[in-house]
Formats: C-alpha cells, sequence, structure tokens
C-alpha cells in the first residue's frame, strides 16, 4: 500500500518500520530543542507530517514500548486516530506517567503508526436486542468465579 506523505518542517522524518515485520512505523519529534515534560504533564509533540491515508484506512497513534516501559511517556489519549479525510500535521500528545521530568530528544521516536482498515457502521435503532448467554454482564463478567 502506498501512502502520500508531505514534509512540513525540513527536518521532519518520513516513518519507517524497525523491522520486515513490524506492524507500527515510528513516528519521530519535529522540534527545534529538546521538550522537557514533567511528572503527569502532557506536551504536543509535532511530527513535522502529514499522511493521505486511502478511504477506508485510519492512522492509530500507539506508544512505543521503549519509551513507555523505560521512561513512562505514552499518549495521553492512549491511541490516537488519524482519520482519512485530515491532512493536517501528525501531533503525538505525549504524557509523562513517570514521577519524574522526561526529556524528548530532537529527532526521538516517540509513537507508532499503525495503518488499519475500518467498518463505518450504519446505527440502527431497535427496541430489543437479540439474547446471549453472557446478557448484560459488563466488566470482569467473564473471568474467574
Amino acid at each position: 500500500m502506498q501512502v502520500g506523505i508531505k514534509k512540513l518542517r525540513e527536518n521532519a522524518v518520513v516513518p519507517v518500520y524497525g523491522s520486515q515485520f513490524a506492524a507500527g512505523a515510528d513516528l519521530c519529534a519535529c522540534i527545534d530543542e529538546s521538550v522537557v515534560i514533567g511528572a503527569g504533564e502532557t506536551r504536543f509533540i509535532p511530527t513535522g507530517i502529514a499522511l493521505e491515508l486511502p478511504a477506508g484506512y485510519a492512522g492509530l497513534v500507539y506508544a512505543r514500548s521503549g519509551i513507555a516501559c523505560k521512561r513512562g511517556l505514552a499518549p495521553a489519549n492512549k491511541v490516537g486516530v488519524i482519520d482519512c479525510d485530515y491532512r493536517g500535521e501528525v501531533m503525538v500528545a505525549l504524557h509523562n506517567h513517570s514521577g519524574e521530568a522526561q526529556t524528548v530528544a530532537v529527532g526521538e521516536r516517540v509513537a507508532q503508526l499503525v495503518i488499519t482498515p475500518y467498518i463505518t457502521a450504519e446505527f440502527i435503532e431497535k427496541d430489543e436486542l437479540s439474547d446471549t448467554v453472557r446478557g448484560s454482564g459488563g466488566f470482569g463478567s467473564t473471568g474467574r468465579k
């Protein structure tokens, strides 16, 4: 699949996959100087790129396991969603879950982009829904008893 990409700044880095079968392509910080994110704070980190995703596909922005587990830096919204009709700059709302300030370096890989197909549903209001064994059991209802 080909995805159109536009560099919005000269120092922007085109997303790259870390291995042949990687699902996510790395998104890099397109900043002029290091950014400090205090404990419990969120900062918007620009990537310097815009995407042209094909119709029927979305870009999902996930945490990179290394900086999430080792430094507590992960997208504030857990998973960012880039719609196929969005043409603005891809930004990463990076939250510091750790107890100390963390520094994001120029060009650092801050998140990963997974491109996936999606289905647009037609929601139909009904008076009754079909019965299932589970029924309305929610949070933890299918776990151990």
